[in-house]
């Protein structure tokens, strides 16, 4: 049983819910979210939307949905913003994590938040990356897209590049090496996986002449995992990284910073990838794209990336993942 969150009301997350409501699924949703706003979403979309709450027994008939109902503040309008919602959406997903860490759920599929909203309202939340990790108690995690062609996962996510080297220790990148490593074998099942590294600076430093982050901290990291039997490759410049060259001989690439590997990756499968969460107690996953309030309610919403959002939540919490 998978727990669903739409994320900002306002945005296209409902839509997306209901939009792939509309099809029968093998595996039983619970949706976390308002009633009343996701009823009058399918309205507004001129969509069929039975709601129930039987959670013994979730629906997977097309065009019913199990809602755990949780409210929000005041009426929503698609695409439009409301402050006094932020803490209705943040419950929901609150109560979807506590379900997964409990056992209730087996996974958990998020829609984007509209994260200047949340902060606007007060609430400590740069990301879902974060602040997953923060409310399930667990030390660190790794946020990694993937797609068919890729999968990238970030040494530093939500915060200023010139933040970048300064947060990038030796103690940070080799933490968040050793989850992405575990999680390729754990839930991805290769027991060896092959994951390529990017450098930081242009030509990965030239040789210290273009800064010194490959030197003092990238390269004495990927030297003493290479030591431990590791198939690691890196530093790298990363203008090179992502040529087939070393794509084809890469399980999974590890980038810096935030806008290093994403664009990368979007420009090659926007649309089809998947965040997920590496290093928590339970498998999360995620569209690829933000709350895109301009096509809230329209109908317009693309259910790619959810579709695959949920096949890899589907997928990855599956007891028959193991090394090979």
């Amino acid at each position: 049983m998978i727990a669903v969150t739409p994320g900002e009301p306002a945005g296209i997350g409902p839509d997306l819910v209901i939009q792939a409501a509309q099809l029968d699924r093998q595996t039983p949703w619970v949706v976390l979210a308002d009633s009343e706003m996701l009823q009058q979403r399918a309205d507004d979309l001129g969509l069929t939307l039975t709601l129930d709450e039987n959670l013994d027994s979730p629906s997977t008939k097309a065009c019913h949905l199990t809602m755990l109902h949780t409210p929000l503040s005041q009426p929503v309008v698609a695409g439009e913003l409301n402050l006094a919602n932020a803490g209705g959406a943040l419950a929901a997903l609150d109560r979807a994590i506590d379900g997964c860490v409990g056992g209730q759920f087996s996974a958990l599929v998020t829609g984007p938040m509209q994260k200047s909203v949340m902060m606007d309202a007060g609430f400590d939340f740069s990301g879902h990356t974060e602040y997953l990790a923060k409310r399930s108690s667990v030390d660190d995690v790794v946020m990694m897209l993937a797609s068919d062609a890729m999968r990238v996962a970030l040494a530093t996510t939500h915060i200023p590049l010139t933040s970048v080297s300064e947060q990038l220790t030796q103690s940070i990148l080799e933490q968040r090496l050793r989850i992405l490593r575990l999680a390729m074998q754990t839930q991805f099942g290769l027991s060896n996986p092959r994951i390529v590294v990017c450098g930081l600076n242009p030509h990965a430093g030239e040789a210290g002449h273009l800064g010194r982050e490959e030197i003092d901290v990238i390269e004495p990291v990927c030297q003493r995992l290479q030591r431990e039997g590791w198939s690691l490759n890196g530093p790298l410049p990363a203008d090179t990284v992502f040529t087939s060259k070393y794509l084809n001989a890469a399980d999974a690439v590890m980038a810096m910073f935030h806008d290093q590997g994403l664009p990368v990756l979007k420009y090659s499968g926007f649309g089809n990838a998947v965040n997920i969460t590496l290093g928590l107690p339970f498998v999360r996953t995620s569209v690829d794209h933000g709350t895109a309030l301009d096509l809230a309610g329209t109908g317009k919403a693309d259910l790619g990336s959810f579709l695959a959002a949920v096949a890899a939540a589907v997928e990855l919490s599956s007891p028959n993942n193991a090394p090979s």
